[in-house]
């Protein structure tokens, strides 16, 4: 059995059928994290031993059963599963209890074995942790970073430890690492998927979770398995109307797609990346999908600003509660993270809410744009995978938080297209239908209306069918 040959889907197939155990799987996955780990550094927290209990206790008949899996090191709670956020401040928290998605996972049949790196609480497109020792890498180019905050995780499914694996999403830390992975980045719908029971939000409803996988019916599979607001949640997405398996293999109606190969301000990107948002345009237009170029005529900038401080007292609250009341010392957080904190305490709460205001309209502004088209296709990001050190958190050379997310050469001139979706709530996915000459990966960005995610996953599905991307990890490193 040639476990990198097979997706989490075709994995679970083989112990339904009894080809292959789920210990066995595990001894694979862990020997392949054994083998990649000291090259890629994503990987944290393992527990092989919580993961062969579950195993002899017996796991779930779900439609994965048996398949190895990694979650992330931020946010999703697991009690067998300690965390550290990115961060030395929050290093080996114990949470009380599952979160709601957890517990869908493993009810799933998936076995959990560790979790996988991740910037400090999240805040950045890269994945650079002093707390994990050192930078995670790119297995297609360790030279360069896997993106972020989902970083560790795409790097980890890219090298084949795993098929798919748990990632989450506030500003595009599932699509950037897709992008630079080579894979599949889906996020759903806001509040499709469960926040609770122990938080109500993230980042004013802009964060949320799901998954990082090299086929589409992967991350289909895991969207069915863990779908559907939980108890007290404090949003709600329109009916879902069908399973995202089902959309899959169901073409959709011909669509009106503005087709956006520069930023969505009208700056160029990198000829790559718009390369391969204008071949996603050409080829969707050979389906028979009417395809114009268009672009934003909304306030994107001020979008951006709202997000960098919404984010900012997010993070300070963060590290508020990790304190419990003692003073922030030198060495508790990286320079990034203290520049939030910084940031956060000028800032009123009536500039707080002004700022979820200014979300709020960009949503409906977005809403509108989508009475006149279907899709927006668009680079994922404006560059190829930026090299190691670029962003690092450590390396304080920003004059502030704002300079760091919206300066020149800050992150959102490497993203600017994917927090655009976190702030309207719409879902949107990278796709891996391009390569550089040099072999590394760029994505492919799609959104549609606000809880249309069966939508988008059809056309993912006539575009896999179209034209089908390498689905085979990275070579293992000599």
């Amino acid at each position: 059995m040639d476990y990198v040959a097979h997706d989490a889907v075709g994995l679970a197939g083989l112990v339904e059928s009894g080809e292959v155990t789920p210990g066995e799987l595990l001894d694979q996955a862990l020997a392949l994290a054994q083998a990649w780990n000291p090259h890629i550094n994503a990987l944290t927290g393992l527990r092989p031993e919580r993961a062969r209990a579950a195993i002899a206790a017996g796991l779930p008949p779900g439609p994965l059963r048996g398949v190895p899996f990694l979650i992330k090191d931020l946010g999703l709670e697991a009690a067998d599963f300690p965390a550290s956020a990115g961060s030395r401040l929050a290093a080996g928290t114990v949470h009380p209890g599952d979160a709601e998605l957890f517990a869908r996972l493993c009810a799933a049949g998936l076995v959990t074995f560790g979790r996988t790196t991740t910037p400090e609480f999240g805040i950045g497109a890269v994945t650079e942790a002093a707390v994990y020792g050192g930078p995670t890498r790119n297995p297609w180019d360790r030279a360069r970073s896997p993106g972020g905050s989902s970083g560790g995780a795409a790097a980890a499914v890219a090298a084949g430890i795993v098929p798919a694996a748990h990632g989450s999403d506030g500003g595009g830390s599932i699509r950037i690492p897709a992008a630079c992975c080579g894979l599949v980045g889906f996020k759903a719908t806001r509040a499709r998927l469960p926040d609770g029971p122990f938080s109500g939000e993230g980042w004013g409803g802009m964060a949320i979770d799901g998954f990082l996988s090299r086929t589409l019916r992967d991350t289909a599979a895991l969207l069915d398995a863990t779908h559907g607001p939980d108890e007290g949640a404090p949003y709600w997405p329109p009916p879902l109307g069908g399973s995202f398996r089902g959309a899959l293999d169901r073409p959709p109606p011909r669509l009106r797609v503005a087709l956006c190969a520069t930023t969505f301000e009208g700056n160029p990107v990198h000829p790559d990346c718009a390369a391969a948002a204008r071949a996603a345009g050409a080829l969707l237009e050979s389906l028979g999908h009417r395809v114009e170029e268009a672009r934003l005529q909304i306030d994107i900038r001020g979008m951006m600003s709202a997000w960098t401080r919404i984010v900012a007292c997010g993070t300070a609250l963060t590290v508020r509660r990790l304190l419990r009341g003692r003073p922030l010392a030198d060495d508790d957080i990286e320079p990034v993270a203290r520049a939030a904190v910084e940031l956060a305490a000028g800032i009123p709460g009536a500039d707080y809410l002004a700022a979820i205001d200014r979300i709020h309209a960009f949503g409906r502004a977005m809403a509108r744009f989508f009475r006149d088209h279907d899709i927006l296709l668009s680079p994922t990001l404006a560059e190829p995978p930026c090299l190691i050190g670029r962003f690092a958190h450590a390396n304080w050379r920003w004059r502030d938080f704002v300079d760091y997310r919206e300066g020149p050469e800050g992150i959102f001139a490497y993203s600017p297209f994917t927090a655009a979706f976190n702030a309207s709530g719409q879902p949107a996915v990278s796709l891996p239908l391009h390569r550089t000459a040099g072999g590394l990966p760029v994505g492919v960005h799609l959104a549609a209306r606000f809880g249309e995610d069966r939508l988008l996953m059809a056309l993912c599905g006539e575009i896999e069918r179209a034209a089908p991307w390498p689905t085979a990890p990275a070579p293992l490193p000599v």
